[in-house]
């Protein structure tokens, strides 16, 4: 195998396509294309060994991601395994992966007793329309914090002080530490929690509220709901919204001990546990240097 110093930019870029949603998405139908083409560009060893599998190098691949090229998916995963699946698998928490707020998608939202949100940003992301996002997860949330390699925390300390911020030391036994706590936000705005809601979501919160719904059509039971929506006392709205988020996802199949490479993929694509056993019972296949012939 090649050493730990070797790898170009382009090859960890490369090597880091493997871990989205598309490639996932072909392994469940046991096309493993796109791997046999990172082991033919640049690990061929990997053919002659015996009883090799794909998890196994994916594994590989994302030991050296770790250690060379931290891009969001890494950061993202291992911020997961550190810091939120104890809380998650403890049951009575729920995480999102890309939740949308308005016209910003935030990295990672958790709800238990309050409502977070998590900004991640890698050494390749810059600040542009941070600014933006922050005002929309201001509108949301009780706690926001960005997540940020060590060295980029003068790039983003200036940002409000409410604004919390956790450090991603990698080489330390504590790799994520908090920085600067986040200050609590209790005055949500209730037009963006409305919009945030479905449809099913807001007439249900209305009728535990009210007790019963309005006189409405499908035309008009988004503002008819609103109206009522508006009348909540801020901290109930708060204590309603996180309610319906913790119940609005299946759980997800997270995993502390076996496989953590895999939690934010599973994650991503709302994997239950069936859907991960089915996922990691296709990636326990083995490499077979014939596919390689027959696909050359």
């Amino acid at each position: 195998m090649a050493s730990t110093s070797s790898f170009s930019i382009n090859q960890l870029r490369d090597y880091s396509s493997l871990f989205s949603r598309n490639q996932v998405k072909s392994w469940f139908k046991n096309d493993f294309t796109s791997i046999y083409h990172k082991i033919i560009r640049y690990d061929e060893d990997w053919l002659t060994m015996d009883n090799t599998t794909f998890v196994e190098y994916l594994r590989y691949v994302y030991k050296i991601l770790e250690g060379h090229y931290q891009n969001e998916y890494i950061f993202k995963n291992s911020f997961l395994n550190e810091c939120l699946i104890q809380e998650v698998n403890a049951g009575d928490s729920q995480v999102f992966s890309e939740f949308r707020v308005g016209n910003s998608v935030a990295d990672l939202a958790m709800f238990n007793g309050t409502s977070k949100v998590f900004e991640i940003k890698t050494e390749m992301d810059s600040a542009k329309r941070l600014d933006f996002q922050l005002v929309n997860y201001q509108r949301a949330f009780n706690e926001i914090y960005l997540v940020l390699s060590e060295s980029r925390l003068g790039q983003y300390e200036h940002f409000g002080k409410e604004i919390g911020i956790i450090l991603y030391r990698p080489d330390s036994n504590e790799k994520f530490q908090v920085h600067r706590k986040a200050i609590p936000n209790s005055e949500l705005d209730k037009n963006t929690i409305m919009k945030v809601l479905h449809t099913h979501e807001y007439k249900n919160l209305v009728k535990r509220h009210f007790g019963s719904l309005p006189k409405m059509t499908s035309f008009n039971q988004f503002e008819r709901c609103r109206e009522l929506i508006l009348q909540i006392p801020n901290d109930e709205l708060n204590s309603y919204f996180i309610s319906v988020m913790k119940a609005r996802q299946k759980p997800i199949a997270l995993n502390k001990k076996h496989y953590k490479e895999f939690n934010q993929m599973s994650l991503a694509l709302k994997l239950s546990t069936a859907d991960r056993k089915a996922l990691m019972d296709h990636l326990k296949s083995p490499i077979k240097p014939t596919h390689v012939l027959s696909t050359t």
